[in-house]
């Protein structure tokens, strides 16, 4: 069984930056493809960003295309989103997941092992 953390949250103004790491243990990542989601308020969980098993194919939603880069340690089993040129619209609960399912990138319905969250809080 693989658990998930996230970190690298916290509040920043418009136009700052933050990094995200998505620490694994139980069991090495490196076989899996990652996501990470995001979720704010009264809104339902939306893909940001998705890298294969071998960090070479990279995804994003077109909201943070541009603005944000992920990328994998696979030495340190962990994840990371590189959150660039932030918006107020940003402000969300950012999860990482392993990708379980074949299939599109973007459902969330194909990942599993979801971490707890790292809140982003982007003030205008």
């Amino acid at each position: 069984q693989v658990q998930l953390v996230e970190s690298g949250g916290g509040l920043v103004q418009a136009g700052g930056s933050l990094r995200l790491s998505c620490a694994a243990s139980g069991r090495p990542i490196d076989n899996y493809a990652m996501g990470w989601f995001r979720q704010a308020p009264g809104k339902e969980r939306e893909y940001v960003s998705a890298i294969n098993w071998s960090g070479s194919n990279t995804y994003y939603a077109d909201s943070v295309k541009g603005r944000f880069t992920v990328s994998r340690d696979i030495a340190k089993n962990t994840v990371y989103l590189q959150m660039t040129s932030l918006k107020p619209e940003d402000t969300a609960v950012y999860y990482c997941a392993t990708k379980l399912h074949h299939g599109a990138y973007y459902p969330s319905q194909n990942y599993g092992n979801w971490g707890r969250g790292t809140q982003v809080t982007v003030s205008s």
